[in-house]
């Protein structure tokens, strides 16, 4: 029904809205006196730092005086640490791979690795580990009998848990959960004042703590970015002890070498004691170096860590039509044979280690030989890996923020609600790279880090499905409102308007007239004024003196045990 001279009937008198805009608008108003916006209720017309001129407009058009107000913007503005459950899908996932087409893959997948092979280089142990398991090795390929790698895929975990020093921040990945994880391994940041430049340890610790403060955002992560003012051999040092002691969610270990990897599960063990080694407490990025190929850097790393009980995640790295076939099944077909063959000698290292099947993928401009981010391909073969991944049993990472634009533009914000939606859609349960992303993977943005991180929430509110519950079937509304009347004073939405949407806390939802005199901020502008609010607010998570002195202690023997390296 058009809204176009639609009657309202509103505080008991009848009015016609000659359009929509127009009915937007004087619903804002009736919704301002109906409820006291921001006066008596917390909501203001547009985000969080919003709220102070939304009380003195919501004060001005209720006639309301003083009183209690100061004391509850007080509360409403004072520093707060809200951190979300991670997610738990009530939605299905997209199946876009008929039955036929998953029978088709599966099988050619099974030829690959049994006809073609797979490279396991410069790591003599790996050979051995598949020569006697029953594989065809020769010279430094493997070919793996049909059968073999989905076999020794099923003796790992359909899901597990990885602990946070806040047990509070513990997330389970597998099943039908989905937990976010921020931008990794990016070598420049960007912000508003100082545009493009490399990273350094002071900027990482900021988007540790960033990360800490956002309530959607479940995860640590690893390599946020790449502090370039350390030296390469001792950086990772620095970035987990801000990991343990900034934050207290859940966080990735170090896999630029095996020796990292080894001071990660050292660190760990001050942090968490003996329990350290015997469940996941890190969750780690093993790439593949595809096509069809496990250097003996990402494999040591694995080594290490499936050695120790704790996570990897096994995940091809394809840009579609350089590193796999340009067409969706080809790339699904490589993907699942990398997955399989990573999975499975995860398991030859220790029966039960947990695993996570990854695809990280994209495509690539066939002009300019850049990656793609935001596309259609990716979403689909996205959506196909997670059908596979499942038919393995196996918990699933793909998907991210991702985004091929320079700036926090409308570039980024369509090609990244491409991807997250998919992801979400897809069955991803970890996803990485969920904020932050810029520039194709090379830069973090602090502004996009808070604007994605914002938007994440979204994500919170859609996996949760439809209330059908009494109160979500809103009978006694629709019975109390009756035909021509309206629902803006009625007993249902008193008793629920403050959590019935979703509300963004960055980004702005002010009338035009009072945006332009608050000086016409654009996204970026507001994202940056939240970032050092953030970061302004910021109080570190309590830890124990002694756990930190001894991070700090190890960390400095380590450094001092070698020379410095930026090679």
């Amino acid at each position: 029904m058009s809204f176009t001279a639609q009657r309202m009937n509103v505080s008991g008198g009848c009015v016609h809205v000659a359009s929509d805009m127009r009915k937007a608008a004087f619903l804002a108003g009736s919704v301002a006196a109906t409820f006291k916006i921001s006066s008596e209720n917390g909501i203001g017309p547009s985000g969080a730092d919003m709220t102070d001129m939304a009380d003195v407009q919501g004060a001005r058009r209720t006639g309301r005086r003083g009183g209690g107000g100061a004391a509850r913007r007080a509360e409403r503005t004072a520093p707060r640490i809200e951190a979300a459950r991670y997610i738990e899908r009530n939605i299905p996932n997209v199946e876009i791979l008929t039955p036929e087409a998953i029978e088709i893959i599966e099988h050619n997948a099974e030829t690959i690795l049994e006809e073609i092979g797979v490279a396991f280089v410069d790591n003599p142990a790996a050979l051995d580990r598949w020569r006697e398991a029953g594989a065809d090795v020769q010279g430094e390929r493997v070919h793996i009998p049909r059968g073999l790698a989905r076999a020794l895929c099923a003796t790992a975990p359909a899901q597990f848990t990885q602990y946070a020093r806040n047990p509070d921040r513990n997330v389970v990945i597998g099943g039908k959960s989905l937990v976010l994880a921020p931008v990794y391994g990016p070598p420049f940041v960007r912000d508003t004042d100082g545009g493009r430049r490399y990273a350094t340890m002071d900027d990482f610790r900021k988007f540790v703590k960033l990360g800490y403060m956002s309530k959607w955002l479940h995860h640590s992560g690893g390599t946020v970015c790449e502090p370039t003012d350390i030296a390469v051999n001792k950086r990772h040092l620095d970035m987990l002890q801000a990991h343990m002691t900034l934050s207290d969610k859940p966080f990735m270990g170090s896999v630029t070498e095996p020796i990292r990897a080894t001071d990660s599960v050292e660190m760990c063990k001050i942090l968490f004691g003996p329990a350290a080694t015997e469940a996941p407490h890190m969750t780690s990025l093993i790439n593949v170096n595809s096509p069809l190929t496990f250097d003996n850097t990402m494999m040591g790393a694995l080594e290490i860590y499936a050695e120790n009980m704790q996570a990897c995640i096994i995940s091809p790295f394809i840009v579609g039509g350089a590193m796999a076939p340009v067409s969706v099944a080809g790339t699904l077909t490589q993907v699942l044979a990398e997955a399989l063959a990573g999975i499975a000698y995860s398991q030859l290292v220790r029966r039960g280690a947990p695993v996570i099947f990854g695809a990280f993928v994209t495509s690539i401009d066939m002009n300019s030989g850049a990656p793609t981010f935001g596309t259609p391909e990716a979403s689909k073969i996205l959506w196909g890996a997670g059908q596979l991944a499942r038919r393995l049993n196996l918990p699933f990472r793909s998907g991210g923020g991702l985004c091929a634009s320079k700036l926090p533009d409308a570039q980024a914000g369509y090609e990244t609600a491409n991807t997250l939606n998919a992801s979400l859609l897809g069955g991803v349960n970890f996803m990485l790279h969920a904020c932050g992303w810029l520039e194709g993977g090379l830069v973090a943005s602090f502004e996009k880090f808070v604007l994605d991180a914002d938007q994440l929430g979204i994500l919170h509110s859609i996996a949760a499905g439809v209330d059908v519950s009494e109160n979500g079937q809103a009978m006694d509304a629709i019975r109390e409102v009756g035909p021509g009347g309206h629902y803006l004073g009625c007993a249902h939405t008193q008793a629920n308007f403050k959590d019935a949407f979703w509300r963004s806390d960055v980004l702005d939802y002010r009338p035009y007239e009072t945006w332009v005199d608050g000086g016409g901020p654009d996204s970026q502008a507001l994202a940056s004024v939240r970032v050092q609010r953030m970061l302004d607010e910021y109080v570190a998570p309590p830890i124990e003196q002694g756990i930190a002195d001894g991070l700090q202690d190890y960390s400095d023997r380590r450094k001092a045990s070698e020379p410095d390296a930026f090679g």
